[in-house]
């Protein structure tokens, strides 16, 4: 590894290529006069790009190569190394894995720097490069005076960039927004963010200031209000970060990002709205180094996961995830596409967007403006001989009457509608035009699905209810009362008693008399009461059975399922 060579940048630079031997002597002579690192005299002097030297670094040492602006290390590992060694050595902790600190540093050959983080911190050291300029930036950011956001919020500069925003001239907000303090503050609310576990932010601009606010467990939470004059700057700095156009704010804008926290791969999806009081911003955070669930794991209960085994390992016919926004439809097709993975399968997916990485799985993302669309991808993986085809959503007409037929003419397709219920998804693909009975041969199961929230494990305690209470509630009539379980409110989830959620679910089989009642084009009414004798559970009796269990508790299972 780089930490244990004691060879010269120079005699590298020299091997590849990529200097003479002269100016090599020309850049020792410089170093010499002024201090600096041979690597940034060769620089100065315009003999090498930094760009070289990575390159050299990464091909020739196998030294990883860190993107500083889009990496964030977590504060207690920045503690590791004090400021002084951290400026003097210039190296920025980074995370530790298996005991290992790794650091980014400018010249990972410097084996002297490396020995003194090693003395510091008590760790073995394993370097990363990264450039001087990201090096200077990170130094700012990490070790400056303070880092919650009230201290960061109070050292930004007092000057104020309110009033007409059109009048803001751009190269000023561009220069505001990259400045140490701003990119510390933004970079410290996605921190939060993430320790939070929130699966989104937002940035809501009201008239004297800009509300920040998380999501997490399904639930917004208000996490800190900043002054008027820090909103441009705040989602100038986002709109860089995501490559949308910071000039404009009349009209709504997509974008997207990655970051690295520690060893986590973070996927950051950004949109912004216009309002009267500026530009609303929401960050979805994806954490793609999370494992796949497995399908056990989802919260199905045993006979339901026996049904959808026995279903999903059909050799063909369409199997539907149904549900609102947010109800966890695509986690359960990723665990569906674990569990039937295997390299003897063709698999292939086109999704909106790509959330997750599956070996030997081809997986495509929609890109409508190159005509790339769930009905144009569709009718092309037709023609790459799959097995397994993953489709992210049916929105139209066409889109179903494709996968209709893929899954009439030897296919398993997998795919998610928006409805309220597993009775309702059949009759939603009616009503795109599919005819019945085409979707009578097709779809041979759907599951429907909610989240809920469950008890927190820190502050989980036990209750008897009264007799009254259960009867308030619907669950039961005042004789064999049960034990009961909420929680109490502690710091690990924000006093709110819960922490986590998982999944309520209802699981439709087509049997031959439902492919008959749909034929006959009869209401998700009936049909929901034909399976429910069949056997399906529906989402109020399984988050109650939930609740009973002492996974979550009666007020949320009857709040998750209020409309249904």
């Amino acid at each position: 590894m780089a930490r244990r060579t004691r060879r010269k940048l120079g005699e590298f630079l020299l091997t590849a290529g990529l200097i003479t031997r002269a100016q090599l002597e020309d850049g020792l002579e410089e170093q010499k006069k002024l201090g600096e690192k041979l690597g940034q005299v060769l620089v100065r002097l315009g003999y090498i790009t930094e760009n070289d030297i990575i390159t050299i670094m990464e091909e020739q040492l196998r030294v990883p190569r860190v993107e500083m602006d889009n990496f964030m290390a977590d504060q207690m590992v920045i503690g590791l190394i004090p400021e002084g060694v951290a400026r003097s050595q210039q190296v920025i902790p980074l995370y530790v894995d298996e005991g290992v600190l790794h650091v980014a540093m400018t010249d990972p050959l410097d084996i002297f720097a490396i020995d003194e983080v090693a003395r510091t911190t008590c760790k073995e050291v394993e370097p990363h490069i990264c450039t001087v300029a990201e090096m200077e930036r990170a130094l700012n950011q990490y070790y400056g005076e303070s880092h919650s956001l009230a201290d960061i919020i109070e050292s930004l500069p007092e000057e104020s960039i309110e009033g007409d925003e059109s009048e803001v001239e751009i190269s000023r907000l561009q220069t505001i927004a990259q400045e140490a303090p701003v990119v510390k503050l933004v970079n410290n609310i996605i921190a939060q963010a993430l320790r939070d576990s929130a699966s989104d932010i937002h940035f809501e601009p009201e008239e004297n200031l800009t509300r920040i606010r998380y999501r997490i467990d399904g639930i917004l939470y208000e996490i800190h209000n900043t002054p008027k004059r820090l909103q441009l700057p705040i989602i100038s700095r986002i709109k860089i970060m995501s490559r949308m156009d910071i000039a404009n704010r009349r009209t709504p804008q997509d974008g997207r990002f990655d970051i690295k926290k520690e060893n986590r791969e973070i996927a950051i999806r950004v949109s912004t709205f216009p309002t009267v009081y500026g530009e609303n911003v929401v960050m979805r955070l994806l954490d793609k180094s999370t494992a796949l669930y497995r399908m056990d794991r989802l919260g199905l209960q045993k006979d339901d996961l026996e049904r959808f085994e026995k279903l999903i390992h059909k050799p063909y016919g369409m199997i539907l995830a149904a549900g609102p926004t947010g109800s966890g439809k695509t986690t359960t097709l990723y665990a569906i596409l674990n569990r039937v993975n295997s390299v003897e399968k063709n698999i292939k997916t086109i999704e909106d967007p790509v959330e997750y990485r599956l070996n030997w799985v081809r997986q495509s993302q929609v890109n409508p403006r190159a005509g790339l669309t769930f009905a144009t991808g569709l009718r092309a993986i037709l023609r790459q001989d799959p097995d397994i085809i993953m489709v992210g959503e049916i929105r139209d007409q066409e889109t179903a009457e494709i996968a209709v037929q893929a899954a009439l003419t030897g296919h398993l397709v997998f795919s998610t509608v928006h409805t309220n219920d597993a009775a309702g998804a059949l009759v939603r693909l009616a009503d795109m035009g599919t005819e019945p009975f085409l979707i009578s041969s097709s779809v041979i199961g759907i599951i429907s699905q909610r989240l809920l929230r469950t008890i927190c494990p820190e502050c989980r305690e036990a209750y008897t209810p009264s007799p009254a209470y259960l009867q308030n509630l619907g669950l039961g009539d005042g004789h064999n009362i049960p034990t009961l379980y909420r929680g109490r409110g502690c710091s690990f989830c924000k006093n709110s008693g819960y922490r986590g959620r998982t999944g309520i679910f209802e699981t439709l089989v087509v049997s031959d008399e439902l492919r008959e009642k749909i034929v006959e084009r009869s209401s998700s009414a009936v049909i929901a009461a034909i399976a429910q004798q069949q056997g399906m559970r529906t989402l109020r009796q399984d988050a109650i059975q939930k609740a009973l269990s002492g996974i979550t508790t009666p007020e949320e299972a009857i709040r998750v399922t209020m409309t249904d």
